[in-house]
């Protein structure tokens, strides 16, 4: 895990947007950061002070940002094979843990400048600890990572389930109903997971409107969601999975499952938030190939890791691995632009192109921003009202729109509308390129007559 966590870490220099966001609130001062989970990213506010400690001690860059990454994942894979280890035995183990470094989205997410693999790492290590009825430690982990993503409440369910299923393989007379069947220990650990959580959970509530981006799950999100619900169904139905499966199976399967059924109500689901389903998947996959265990099978999963490896490691690792390099942005709207031209954010999230690039728009004019990120205390900047939006925009000739693909959920905030609105009656589009998961379109402001403007645009790589 250490090797494929370091090997293109870099990544050519580049980010995504959310790394971007990390890098700029590590780089405040703890007042600062403060101040700005009030309004803003509080669920994300135990990481931000975590990586401000790091770059304390370490000169803020690429490396110092996604290291605690790299060996909260090489924790993970030793939390795995210590798993695997005890419910199944040292070869189980073994590859369990040789397997987790393997999977797509491990690789991905411990290079990645985000919570996700630290809370993997803590809900692997709780895991262990509730095997071992460790209930102080045991509180104290599963607290830590839900502070880190309040989502990682979702696997206590998994872990009461796996106690409820381990009382009934054993036929205790109490395992006919839930909560008798859960020990004291776990009651009272879960209970003070759950209090402590709870002020993060009322501050962040307040903070909904920041996921509203999110749309119902994708295509392939679902596809992963049935092949694992299946490999779930077929574990637990496996006598010789029986010891594995009442552990992993729930980790694998009910927070995603939990997740989905909240999003059919209110949007919430995106993957990396319940990034643990690979614990479940590593500990299944393994103790499938311990049970099975042949030279024929073990050479072929070899060659099909090595496969996938050459096949899909090398580009992962380059700035195309992300489709949402702020760097590329950054660059083409440095490219797109002229002096004097003015710049939209639509939504305004979409200002986190720039947070570490502010150069490339050095001579603009941000139509709609009221303060800076790190001057109003928030992510993105304080907005403008909507009528000093609307004036802004009216008194440029040429605007440059950095703005999400069609399709995407649009914001309903008055500020966003405004936007969207006098883009779409006084100005036309002369040109529009896309980079990654953005729409750079250069607006020009329609002649008195209501006639578009045909200044041309002389940036550099225009595309019709």
């Amino acid at each position: 895990m250490l090797v494929l966590g370091l090997w293109g870490l870099e990544r050519e220099g580049a980010l995504w947007a959310d790394e971007a966001v990390t890098y700029d609130m590590a780089s405040r001062t703890v007042p600062e950061i403060w101040r700005t989970l009030g309004s803003a990213d509080a669920v994300h506010g135990l990481y931000y002070l975590l990586m401000h400690g790091v770059f304390t001690v370490w000169e803020p860059g690429l490396v110092p940002m996604r290291l605690p990454s790299v060996l909260a994942m090489c924790a993970t894979a030793a939390g795995v094979a210590a798993i695997g280890r005890q419910l199944a035995g040292p070869r189980a183990g073994l590859l369990a843990g040789l397997l987790l470094p393997m999977l797509p989205m491990v690789q991905k997410y411990a290079q990645e400048g985000r919570s996700y693999a630290l809370v993997c790492a803590c809900v692997t290590w709780g895991t262990w600890l509730l095997l071992r009825r460790r209930w102080a430690a045991y509180a104290a982990v599963m607290l830590f990572a839900c502070l880190l993503h309040e989502f990682a409440v979702l696997v206590l369910v998994a872990h009461g389930v796996t106690l409820w299923l381990g009382a009934r393989a054993r036929s205790l007379p109490q395992a006919d109903g839930l909560l008798p069947a859960l020990p004291r220990g776990w009651r009272i650990a879960a209970a003070v997971v759950v209090l402590g959580l709870a002020p993060l959970i009322g501050v962040s509530i307040t903070q909904s409107q920041q996921v509203d981006w999110i749309a119902f799950p994708s295509d392939p999100d679902l596809i992963l969601i049935a092949l694992g619900a299946a490999l779930a169904r077929l574990s637990l139905r496996s006598p010789a999975l029986a010891a594995v499966a009442p552990v992993a199976v729930p980790i694998l399967v009910l927070p995603t499952a939990l997740l989905l059924a909240v999003s059919l109500f209110d949007p919430l689901f995106v993957s990396r938030y319940v990034l643990s389903y690979a614990v479940g998947a590593a500990l299944l996959l393994g103790a499938v190939l311990d049970r099975h265990w042949s030279r024929a099978l073990v050479l072929a999963t070899a060659a099909a890791s090595v496969v996938a490896l050459v096949g899909h490691g090398p580009q992962q690792r380059t700035p195309a691995g992300r489709s949402d390099n702020v760097g590329r942005v950054a660059a083409a709207i440095a490219a797109a632009s002229e002096p004097g031209d003015g710049v939209l954010f639509s939504p305004h999230r979409r200002r986190s192109s720039i947070l570490v690039h502010p150069s490339s728009v050095r001579g603009l004019t941000d139509v709609s921003l009221a303060a800076s990120p790190r001057a109003s205390d928030t992510l993105f900047g304080a907005e403008l009202p909507p009528d000093r939006i609307r004036a802004r925009m009216l008194a440029a000739d040429r605007i440059v729109a950095i703005q999400d693909h069609w399709g995407k959920p649009v914001d309903p905030f008055p500020e966003e509308r405004v936007k969207r609105e006098v883009l779409a009656a006084e100005f036309t589009l002369q040109e529009e390129r896309s980079v990654g998961r953005v729409r750079i379109g250069i607006y020009l402001r329609n002649a008195p007559d209501g006639e578009p403007n045909t200044r041309p645009n002389t940036g550099p790589d225009s595309t019709p």
